[in-house]
């Protein structure tokens, strides 16, 4: 068998962790908290900050607006205004009531214009790029393409871009192409202009570059490359002429040519081999056991999030590698017979599953020649874990000869050609590993499920080791910022909570410095209040010249738990 004894666990699972926490440059401190008193229906979800006036910018999809909070005070935000991006069907004849949809990103430019990413209550439709001032007064829009996900400004504020991820509807039976929208601002934002970067040229290409993915469109289904890519997050050179934007679903980037409005190249960015020493996982949800160990597994790093810096004088992208799969389908009962589902048709709830491409390594057939374990299967080892059916079947048969998985569970650091230099490797589990549990319960004896809260869900306290066998601890959000002259990045854990927090000024040798999450796992109900914070989602770091004290601060949107967090960043 491949699992590991408690025992063994506590030995070598723990050490890595313990001794990476001896260094440490800088510590967050939790000093204020606004709490919408909303769960789980993203009431918190991007974040941005305008120095000029300490106000924080929120989006809150619950009500489908953007939140403004008074930072003056850290200790006690408070809130100050609201923005309702509604006003889009009052000020132009060409929306219809009821067209404007949710609102997904939110930014503000050096010069305190605030972008908003919205979209269209037909996701399927264009949306909009939605301009307002600090006081939440409309200012202009933009049509953007389908479902615009994220804003941001470029550093001079002469653009603004928004990444259209383009999903398809529940059918599948329409997949808007993802695209890139860039808004010019040079002459001001009553003069804006909108031009559209998209992937059209690519449609021609024989094959992918090596390390991208596009399931549809590989396997002929009639959908362009253009329809199957999907913009996700966007970051841009300090001197304001490139864009990089995730392809989450596809494992790639997107380089944009921000004046031209012109995507000028995809990159793929690969895999990770769980096999090599310090890239071990937890597989499975059905051990009852922290089991950290390598596996014959490939990580498919599909990064959310993306932040640039630089050191140097070298530009380095940073990305949490979250990983995220595709299945669409519909409602039985409101939709009539499942004539278009996939076996077995149906779930337990009645969803018919249109696509997927998803499956539990169970489930499959595995070439004996490459795994002749058949203990690999069980759930205790690598049965359980969720991989990619449209990878690894490298012969065209009916077994795989590989086995690729959802995310990296980890940060990586880019040169911008897509050259890897960094990744953190098994660091996020195995510090939240020691992090979360108590060592002197389990040496008293006690089952490991009641003497820790790793790889917890994030809508459920008492979920031990529920995402093992999805994607672990989750990184989504990531920033960077400079803190006595060093760089750190600032990592939110989407699932078990917390942020993590790497040293990045020389990115080839970056290490871990610090990990926080104040999420109390013995509240029973974790909707109460005194639960914490669950599902950390948009990070805004803010420099000690632009913080209302002087320090310089960390804010967190909290999509599940509906709060907003501010930290001191306290430097040793």
């Amino acid at each position: 068998m491949l699992k590991k004894s408690l025992a063994a666990l506590a030995v070598a699972s723990f050490v890595m962790p313990l001794q990476a926490a001896k260094i440490k440059d800088v510590t967050l401190k939790q000093v204020g908290r606004y709490a919408t008193g909303v769960f789980d229906d993203g009431a918190a979800e991007i974040v941005a900050y305008d120095p000029a006036t300490a106000r924080l910018f929120v989006i809150n999809a619950s009500a489908n607006t953007v939140d403004i909070l008074d930072l003056s005070e850290p200790s006690d935000p408070s809130p100050w205004g609201v923005i309702d991006v509604t006003v889009l069907e009052t000020m132009d004849d060409d929306i219809e009531m009821g067209e404007v949809g949710g609102v997904n990103g939110v930014a503000v430019s050096k010069n305190g214009l605030v972008g908003v990413a919205v979209e269209n209550d037909d996701k399927q439709a264009p949306g909009w790029a939605a301009f307002f001032d600090v006081d939440g007064t409309y200012l202009n829009h933009v049509q953007a393409g389908s479902l615009p996900d994220a804003i941001t400004f470029t550093p001079n504020s002469s653009f603004a871009l928004t990444s259209n991820e383009g999903e398809p509807n529940d059918f599948y039976t329409v997949d808007p192409e993802g695209s890139i929208t860039v808004v010019d601002l040079r002459d001001g934002v009553l003069n804006a202009t909108a031009a559209h970067a998209d992937f059209t040229a690519f449609n021609t290409l024989a094959e992918l570059p090596e390390g991208m993915r596009a399931p549809r469109w590989a396997e002929n289904s009639g959908f362009s490359l253009a329809q199957d890519l999907e913009p996700e997050f966007i970051a841009t050179s300090h001197d304001s002429r490139t864009a990089w934007v995730t392809l989450q679903e596809n494992n790639g980037l997107a380089v944009v040519d921000i004046r031209s409005a012109t995507v000028t190249d995809l990159v793929g960015l690969g895999k990770k081999n769980h096999m090599e020493a310090g890239n071990g996982l937890d597989a499975s949800n059905r051990d009852d056991a922290i089991n950290i160990q390598p596996w014959p597994v490939l990580g498919t790093y599909m990064p959310d999030s993306i932040f640039s810096y630089r050191t140097r004088g070298k530009t380095y992208l940073v990305t949490a590698n979250e990983g995220d799969g595709r299945e669409y389908g519909y409602d039985i009962g409101e939709n009539g017979n499942p004539i278009d589902c996939l076996p077995p048709f149906e779930d337990d709830d009645g969803f018919c599953i249109v696509y997927t491409d998803e499956a539990r390594v169970k489930d499959v057939d595995l070439d004996t020649a490459v795994f002749p374990d058949p203990t690999l299967q069980e759930d205790e080892n690598l049965g359980r874990i969720k991989m990619l059916n449209t990878e690894g079947n490298l012969d065209d048969d009916n077994e795989y000869e590989e086995i690729h998985t959802f995310g990296a569970r980890s940060i990586s650091i880019w040169r911008p050609d897509g050259t890897r230099v960094f990744d953190s490797g098994d660091t996020m589990e195995q510090v939240t590993a020691a992090a979360l549990t108590d060592m002197g319960c389990i040496n008293s004896g006690e089952d490991v499920e009641d003497c820790s809260d790793f790889n917890s869900t994030n809508d459920e306290n008492q979920s031990f080791d529920n995402r093992s066998d999805d994607k672990g601890p989750e990184p989504e959000g990531v920033v960077v910022g400079k803190v006595k002259g060093r760089y750190y990045a600032f990592v939110g854990l989407e699932r078990v909570g917390g942020i993590m927090v790497f040293d990045v000024t020389q990115p080839e040798s970056t290490r871990y410095v610090d990990y926080i999450n104040n999420r109390d796992f013995s509240v029973e109900d974790v909707e109460e209040e005194d639960a914490g914070d669950l599902g950390p989602e948009g990070l805004v770091f803010i420099k000690a010249d632009d913080s209302p004290t002087g320090v310089p601060l960390l804010v967190v949107g909290n999509e599940v738990s509906g709060s907003t967090t501010i930290y001191e960043v306290l430097s040793e």
